[in-house]
């Protein structure tokens, strides 16, 4: 590991060696507990261990996050969100160190490194402003000298499970509305991804140790799946927060709805960018692309498919393999390159296994693939973002992979393209790249497309805070960031008082005594 980032993690406050995060809110596990290695994508190097939570951490961390939720639901919510301001102003004096960990750790372009912190800062903004606006409704009631309305009040604990591909934002999202909504937080981040969970926890601590609060509000354990499991079945977390693929979301979905707690799923999406006859096609390319191997094709909103209009389908397949022989693959650190590494090699194992499904379907490559090798590529998780012809009905086409492969399939008409959009199980994200204001109207209506996220002239990667971000169908139905997502972390109360001298029932009843 070099100097850079060593002092990195040392401004951050994460440890290197091999003890166990045990102190304040963060639990890793005794001394006796297996280890959890972290080792970086970029250059294969080892970062740091962990310990994994045992069971007794994980219980007593639940113990510690309900006693500080007994106190904190009686904060007043603008003071709740003063602390989230604080945080927020914390991430920005931190910013290029915590985006350079999640750049090293995950292995994401070090500008989507500083763009995922940024995030961060933005959703901390946007529930500074919520802390003043958690508001109910007022009704007219049927009977005499009442009063109704409803207000909303916080759940509890919060469990947030995160996936490797924003190991940081995700979180955010949740923990800062959560937060200002009266509720505290649980984190279970990836297992792939530890370290920049550690920062963001002492980061965090520290805003709370300046203010008096218990660090039992904001809490992280570390694990893997079995960690994981302790949350979703446990009943005394009342709102698990899931993002990752729709094979674990079932699996949450399932085990939470057992015992009758709530879920917010954010899984898969295989989504697609449609190439109207009547697209701009030079800024059609920039959102193609980079939608398509930003991250290495490991968002959950990366472009997975184009379906391009057959009369421009040839000229746009042109300037697109003419794009990729730009790409330039390499260290994320290095803000010259494009193109970073998958994760790790399981899933650079799957992304081969994917091209060799796909040619056995009958796709046509129009760019190979590959793992790319040598001293620069030393991980071994470095491949070739990949493009080749398709039917929408390949087995493969309608599975998700998370890799920078892109399919691409012919249309004649709109319908027949909204058709082949919306074929597929996953409904996160999707765009039209159109001038014709009936046919962006038309992507936009009822009839047009399935997903939670519907874009006009832009990709479908990426979103911005002041939106409820979510899709449909496998991806879940979950809805986080902006908007009214605040609900989701709160219980609805209606009320009605009585200010009369008689007792009149509803619906016109009598009971006389």
């Amino acid at each position: 590991m070099n100097t850079n980032i060593q002092s990195i993690l040392d401004q951050l406050g994460v440890k290197t060696n091999n003890a166990a995060f045990s102190t304040g809110s963060i639990w890793g596990g005794d001394s006796n507990a297996r280890s959890l290695e972290s080792s970086s994508p970029v250059d294969g190097h080892l970062i740091a261990s962990t310990k994994v939570s045992t069971d007794e951490d994980y219980n007593n961390v639940v113990l510690k996050a309900h006693e500080a939720f007994l106190e904190w639901r009686t904060v007043p919510a603008p003071k709740r969100g003063e602390i989230v301001r604080q945080f927020g102003d914390a991430l920005r004096e931190n910013k290029e160190a915590l985006g350079t960990l999640v750049s090293y750790e995950m292995g994401k372009s070090l500008q989507e490194g500083f763009g995922e912190v940024q995030e961060m800062i933005d959703i901390c903004d946007f529930a500074v402003g919520l802390s003043r606006q958690l508001y109910g409704l007022t009704m007219h009631s049927e009977r005499p000298s009442h009063r109704m309305y409803e207000q909303w009040h916080p759940l509890g604990i919060v469990g947030i499970i995160s996936a490797f591909n924003f190991p940081v934002a995700v979180w955010s999202w949740n923990a800062a509305l959560a937060l200002v909504c009266g509720n505290v937080c649980i984190w279970k981040p990836s297992e792939k991804t530890p370290l920049t969970a550690v920062a963001c926890q002492h980061i965090i601590a520290k805003v709370f140790k300046a203010n008096d609060v218990s660090e039992g509000v904001c809490n992280l354990i570390l694990g893997d799946r079995e960690v994981g499991e302790l949350m979703t079945k446990d009943g005394r977390v009342p709102l698990i927060s899931a993002t990752g693929s729709t094979r674990m979301g079932k699996e949450v979905g399932a085990a939470v709805g057992a015992r009758l707690g709530k879920s917010l799923l954010e899984l898969g999406g295989n989504n697609a960018i449609i190439i109207s006859e009547h697209a701009d096609l030079d800024m059609s390319l920039i959102g193609a692309v980079f939608g398509a191997v930003g991250t290495a094709g490991q968002r959950c909103t990366s472009t997975r498919r184009l379906i391009i209009h057959e009369s421009v389908y040839n000229a746009f397949k042109d300037k697109l393999v003419k794009a990729y022989d730009q790409l330039r693959i390499g260290n994320p650190l290095d803000q010259n390159n494009h193109v970073g590494p998958l994760i790790d090699k399981d899933a650079v194992a799957a992304y081969l296994d994917s091209i060799e499904k796909c040619k056995n379907e009958g796709g046509n490559f129009v760019v190979e693939g590959g793992v790319l090798s040598g001293a620069h590529y030393a991980s071994g998780c470095y491949v070739k973002p990949c493009i080749a012809e398709v039917s929408n009905d390949f087995k493969i086409v309608q599975h998700e992979t998370f890799a920078p492969i892109l399919y691409l399939i012919k249309y004649k008409t709109l319908d027949e393209a909204i058709t082949l959009q919306n074929g597929v199980p996953q409904g996160l994200s999707s765009a039209i790249m159109t001038l014709n204001l009936r046919e962006a109207e038309q992507f936009l209506s009822a009839n047009g497309s399935d997903c939670g996220i519907a874009n006009v002239n832009i990709g479908t990667s990426g979103a911005e805070i002041g939106g409820a971000f979510g899709g449909e169908k496998e991806t879940g139905g979950g809805r986080e960031s902006g908007s009214d997502a605040w609900k989701a972390y709160m219980r609805r109360q209606t009320n009605t008082i009585n200010y009369s001298n008689t007792l009149p029932l509803a619906q016109g009843i009598k009971f006389d005594l």
